[in-house]
């Protein structure tokens, strides 16, 4: 005898998950035997809310989208332009507040970087008198 027929002898193979014999033969029968009996449920006629239900949840559903649409259109910003708002356009005409609440927060950089970024050039920002260098600043 082989050394290898010798282990498999030893360790008995069976995992001990057995069933009487002929179990499965009439599982099906018995189990319907143990089961409860179900009601009959007869096919009762629709009511008018069970019929419109669908459709009202799909409204619902569409109101909510609009609803969210004009959330999103209320939170977007408006038109930047300040000829369309004359409160503002009447502020930014106003040296004094522009010089106190706008550029309050700005450094000298950001200043020279929006003015670059509109396309002004330094001649354009020194006055007539000072460019040929014989005043002071």
């Amino acid at each position: 005898m082989k050394p290898t027929e010798d282990l498999l002898n030893k360790i008995n193979r069976s995992s001990g998950m057995t069933v009487p014999d002929g179990y499965f033969a009439d599982f099906a029968a018995r189990m319907e035997r143990e089961l409860p009996q179900q009601p009959v449920i007869l096919d009762t006629p629709r009511t008018i809310w069970q019929k419109l239900r669908p459709y009202t949840y799909m409204a619902a559903m569409f109101a909510g989208i609009w609803c969210m649409l004009q959330m999103f259109n209320m939170m977007s910003p408006q038109s930047t332009d300040p000829s369309s708002n004359p409160v503002l356009a009447e502020a930014l005409d106003n040296t004094s507040f522009v010089s106190d609440y706008c550029m309050a927060d700005m450094t000298d950089y950001d200043i020279l970087d929006e003015l670059y970024s509109e396309g002004v050039t330094t001649d354009e920002l020194i006055p007539e008198q000072f460019r040929d260098n014989k005043t002071e600043i």
